[in-house]
């Protein structure tokens, strides 16, 4: 097995095997610590001897080792080279079952705040690095590894039990959970970092562990439209990128080449999801996604359509995210001046200060004016901001383009 399907099946594996470890010892951060001890003798025995019969028992068996030698004394170390070698008879009491769920709602402790929520779920369950997820929530590294450890640190001090919460407890932790996934998949459709556009592991852990939540809640109206926004969304990736791994925009992508299967499961889930009493932001973003679906080409676009469901998205979850987009369809309905004016209203927030995606949106408006000068600026101080090379090559390419 080669080292990228090995790497995948470690992602997947992580967080069921620190599911099992909480359940039987507590101790949230010593159990990651293990785990990470675990993953890692397994990146490097595993290319050269073969993955065990049996990954995730091996994994829970080298783990709970390090574990147990941790709670023995914090200066005593094993030597990894032994840990692996001896970690081949597994447990008989490692279960099958998939704690991941149960993990998803345990780091959305009502202890924790909604940020520390959702930042300790990405690096738990998710396996985004700490710098992954301080771009997310646009703040500096040092500043969410403390949110972090803080969090694993109250989780411990509450002493909560390792199980599925019931009642409005359990709807209030689930809208956490779902903003989660929802950073999750952006982080795999969209890398905010590193030489590909795309990271397929993050994006299918989420489309999975979104399933794993709809599977459980079918008639929660916001679980279904992730969902549905995720798969309507994953369906173009083949078509985003050229063979070279170039960034090929929405109105340039070849639609035969979408996902027509994935499509179709999105538009069911979203006419399921907008069926209900009440809309959510997910079922608003998922309509959106799929009016996008259903046009054969670009130029068929119910521009209209889609800046009306971003009107009622900014009244119900304002951000300035969803303002962006909407001056995207603005102009697309009344011209590039308005959608201009929009983005303007932009400009006084900190959130956004220096963002590359408020910089190309504007450099593509500008270019749309005419104003040739105005956007290849802006696409240049874009391609600057932005730390994902594949985006870099985009964005440099389009003021190259402007300034020939």
């Amino acid at each position: 097995m080669t080292a990228p399907p090995i790497e995948d099946l470690l992602r997947e594996l992580a967080p069921q095997v620190l599911g099992t470890l909480i359940r039987r010892h507590g101790r949230f951060e010593e159990c990651e610590d293990a785990v990470q001890e675990a993953l890692l003798a397994a990146t490097v025995q595993w290319p050269a001897e073969g993955v065990p019969d049996n990954p995730r028992g091996w994994l829970v068996t080298v783990a709970s080792r390090r574990l147990i030698d941790q709670i023995r004394s914090e200066h005593a170390r094993r030597e990894r080279e032994t840990a692996t070698a001896t970690a081949e008879t597994v447990p008989e009491d490692v279960p099958d079952t998939d704690d991941t769920l149960v993990l998803l709602f345990l780091c959305c402790h009502p202890t924790l705040t909604p940020a520390s929520q959702t930042a300790l779920t990405l690096r738990a369950v998710g396996g985004l690095t700490t710098a992954e997820i301080a771009r997310a929530f646009l703040v500096p590294e040092a500043t969410m590894a403390a949110r972090i450890s803080r969090a694993k640190q109250r989780i411990k001090a509450a002493g909560s039990s390792f199980g599925l919460p019931e009642g409005p407890e359990r709807e209030e932790r689930l809208r956490v959970v779902l903003h989660v996934l929802y950073l999750v998949f952006n982080e795999g459709y969209t890398a905010s970092s590193g030489s590909e556009l795309h990271r397929a592991d993050l994006a299918h852990e989420a489309i999975r562990l979104t399933r794993m939540v709809h599977a459980q809640l079918p008639d929660d109206g916001e679980v279904a439209g992730l969902l549905a926004l995720m798969l309507l969304t994953h369906a173009r990736r083949t078509a985003r990128t050229t063979a070279a791994g170039d960034l090929v925009p929405l109105d340039e992508q070849d639609r035969t080449r979408w996902d027509r299967e994935m499509i179709d499961e999105g538009l069911e889930l979203v006419k399921a999801s907008l069926a209900g009493p009440a809309l959510g932001p997910y079922q608003l973003q998922a309509a959106i996604a799929a009016t996008h679906a259903a046009a054969a080409t670009a130029a068929e676009t119910d521009w209209r359509q889609v800046h009306a469901l971003y009107l009622i998205l900014g009244r119900i979850a304002p951000n300035p995210m969803v303002t962006l987009n909407r001056a995207i369809a603005l102009a697309e309905v009344e011209g590039p001046a308005a959608g201009l004016d929009l983005l303007s209203t932009l400009d006084g927030d900190e959130r956004m200060a220096g963002h590359h995606r408020l910089l190309s949106v504007r450099a593509h408006l500008l270019e749309k004016t005419g104003d040739a000068a105005g956007a290849y600026e802006h696409y240049r101080r874009a391609a600057k901001a932005t730390a994902s090379i594949a985006e870099q090559r985009y964005l440099e390419s389009r003021a190259g383009r402007l300034r020939t």
